[in-house]
Parts: structure tokens; sequence; C-alpha cells
């Protein structure tokens, strides 16, 4: 084993949710992209399978294997920062909040995130990170070159005029055409964006939801399952100056509200679940209105301690509403007991093959329940739901469908199919998850 990388036999690996493990043959922390070629180059000849996991955020199965699993610890920091071009160069191992307060440090920002900074960048891009916005929303689509292992430990470069056509596909590959070890983000000055943040009603938000879209560069909200009510979000850029939530109210809301409450009316609702639509009504209604001004990464992402499993569909822009009526409609007429909410968001249509977004305007559509509550009755009910319209899952969220039915909603799913068997014919990143959503 190469001096650059570290490595262990038997360790059990558990994702973040805790609903996933893993019992690889070894384990193994590369330093380098050479390191982890030799790695994957040895993995093959012994004829294993080859894995790399992140933080463990994904809910699916993606990295699961019994063979070598990579872990990103040593392979992490900014790699070079080009001001002129705009783009700054990470190891892929590196955690999104590591990489949001090292550009905060130079007055750079990327433009948009998701709302969980606790993922490697390599995780974020390969299982369709998002976040919401009117022209910009995945954290895929920010990326403007990479760098990838393949399974014959060659070391390929790619962007949009080196290797093109592999570089269209690896900025949300699943990890199943290689091992990402470094990516390029375009970057911009550092901005001020102004947080609107405000209850409104289910009939009002669904009303208004094309207009509160187009007129916001990002806008999201939350439903309460069992009532009535929402939580809407609106992001836009701001000349300043900037205006952070006080200490205290941040601390109170994002902190004691959002995590310690809540994980308490969680537990009750765990062990007691007919509380949980009474909880649910008080939450709604104790909802009050909050407007901030910060930096981008303190703005888009919050902390998120309370521990769940998650489902989420994208669906066309303009099936939103009348999905989520049907939504509100099943739960309502069902025994379901939900205490989180539903979280729904937006993005633009990308040009990325298996993005989520690809080629359409995009409504996200996020169920959650707390770990350890019976989940699968209600997933799948929703599923139903949303797979009428021609639903899209995300990546590493749970899900049930099948490569027969992904090649139905994706119209190019067989070019990364077609990509996957020239670059990975004898599946060396192969596992059961891959078997399941993209065939043999």
């Amino acid at each position: 084993m190469s001096v650059q990388s570290t490595s262990s036999r038997g360790a059990t690996w558990r994702n973040w949710a805790g609903n996933v493990t893993a019992s690889p043959a070894r384990t193994v922390s590369p330093s380098s992209t050479d390191a982890l070629a030799e790695v994957v180059r040895r993995a093959a000849a012994d004829g294993l399978k080859v894995k790399a996991a992140g933080t463990g955020h994904s809910f699916t199965a993606a990295a699961v294997t019994d063979g070598v699993l990579i872990r990103p610890d040593r392979l992490s920091g900014i790699r070079s920062l080009d001001r002129e071009a705009g783009t700054v160069t990470v190891a892929a191992g590196t955690p999104l909040k590591v990489l949001n307060a090292a550009l905060a440090a130079e007055g750079l920002s990327l433009t948009n995130m998701g709302d969980i900074v606790e993922q490697t960048a390599s995780g974020a891009v390969s299982t369709g990170t998002h976040g919401t916005g009117r022209e910009s929303a995945s954290v895929a689509a920010q990326i403007t070159g990479l760098e990838l292992v393949l399974a014959d430990g060659t070391v390929l470069r790619c962007s949009a005029t080196e290797n093109p056509e592999v570089f269209a596909s690896a900025r949300l590959g699943l990890g199943a055409l290689g091992v990402l070890t470094e990516l390029t983000f375009a970057v911009e000055p550092e901005f001020l964006l102004t947080a609107r943040e405000e209850p409104m009603s289910f009939a009002q938000v669904t009303s208004e939801f094309d207009q509160l879209v187009t007129e916001n560069e990002h806008f999201e909200f939350y439903w309460f399952p069992h009532t009535d009510g929402c939580n809407t979000k609106r992001n836009n850029r701001s000349t300043g100056p900037a205006r952070p939530l006080p200490r205290m109210r941040g601390w109170i809301d994002d902190e004691l509200l959002s995590n310690g409450v809540f994980q308490a009316v969680c537990s009750l609702g765990k062990a007691v679940p007919a509380t949980v639509p009474g909880v649910a009504r008080v939450s709604s209604r104790a909802l009050s209105a909050r407007t901030y001004t910060d930096i981008p990464h303190k703005v888009f992402t919050s902390p998120r301690r309370v521990r769940f499993v998650e489902m989420e569909y994208a669906i066309p822009r303009e099936a939103l509403v009348g999905a989520l009526r049907e939504l509100k409609s099943l739960v309502e007429r069902s025994d379901f007991r939900v205490s989180f909410p539903v979280e729904v968001r937006t993005a633009p249509g990308d040009d990325i093959p298996l993005s989520t977004a690809g080629g359409r305007e995009t409504a996200y559509v996020a169920v959650h329940m707390y770990r350890g509550t019976p989940h699968e009755a209600y997933f799948s009910a929703v599923e139903r739901i949303m797979t009428a319209h021609a639903g899209r899952p995300h990546w590493g969220k749970l899900h049930s469908r099948d490569a027969e039915y992904l090649a139905g909603v994706y119209p190019r799913f067989e070019e990364f199919t077609a990509l996957r068997d020239r670059l990975d014919p004898d599946r060396v990143f192969g596992n059961s998850y891959l078997r399941r959503v993209l065939g043999d």
C-alpha cells in the first residue's frame, strides 16, 4: 500500500441516518490522486469492488460495498484559486462547510448551495444535491472541471473542452463512472442575500406559487402536515448593509427551536403518534416572520441535528401545485402521523444527463420521517403521487424506482449507461443500488 494511504480491515460504515451500513473488506483513506489510483488498481487486481463514501448524508445504499471503501478524510482542501477565471479547485473529499469558509475568507462564494453543509464536495455533486433558485440550484451545474480515476487506475481530466462527453455525465455520476478526486467550481465575488421568512397559508402559497417563484431569486416553503400552515423563505441579492440575525434570536430559532425543541417533539410523536397532529397545529401557529441580510452560506444553509430519513422527488414545475394538493389530501384522509414538514424547492432546467432537473423546469417535494419511525407506507403513498407526474427521485434519498422506470423519465438515460459501459465494463464501481437504478 502506498505511504499516501491509510488502511483498515473489518470496520463497519454507517450513514448519517443510521439506516444503511456496510462491511467492506478494507477501508482506505488515500491522501492524493496517485494513491487513490493505486487503491483502485489493486482492488481490481484482487477482484474487489470499489466505492467511495463521503460523510454519509445519503439515505440510499449508493456507497455500500463489501470490497474496498474509499474514505475522503485525507483527500481534502483547496488546491488552487483562480480569481481571473472565477474558479476554485478542491480535493473531492473537501466538506462543503470547509469550502464555504475558505471561499468566504477570500471574499468569494458559490452562486447557490443546498441547505446542509456537512457533505463532501464529491458526495454532494454525485447524488445531485441542490438548493432552490430561479436561475441556479444544482451544485453539480456549477462545476467547470473535474478529475476522475477510472476502473483501470487511469486518471482522466475533464471539462467542457477536455473529454467533454465524460464531463457532461461525470458531474453527476452516482459513483458509477469512477472516483472523483478533484472538482473545479465556478465562483463569484461574495455578495449579500436578504432572507425574508414568513408564515403563509397553504391556500395562498399554492395559489401564488408561480408568482413567488418568478419574483424571487430563491424561493422555498415548508408545509406542515395536519395543518393549513406553511413557512415561506425568499432569498434575494442585496446591496446591504449586512444585518445578520441577532445572535440570541438565531440561537433560539435555529438551535433551540429547530433542533432542541423539535427533537423533543419528534421523540414524543414517535412514542405517542396520536399527539402529532395537535403538536403540528400548535407549531405552525407559533411561526413568526423574520428578515435578515448576510453572506450566502449563512443564508442558504442551516444546522440539521435532528436525524431523519428522507425521500425527495423532482417533478415538472407546472405539476407542483396539483401534486401537493394530492399529498395534502392523502395525509388528511389517512392514518399517517407526520411530524416533519414537507419541503418544496425549485430549479431551472440544466444539461446534465442524470440531473433531476435535466431538460425541464423543476419543482422538488421532499418528505421526511423521524429516524426510527415507520416511514415505508407514507413514503410509498407519496411516491405513487410523484411517479404519476413523471417524478424523478433524488439519487441520494429513499425511493423504490428501478432502471426501467428511470429510463422512461430521463431522455438521456441511455447516453449515461453507454458511457458507463465504456468506462467501467467490469463494474469495478458497481453495487446493488447501481444495479437497480442503472441496470446490469
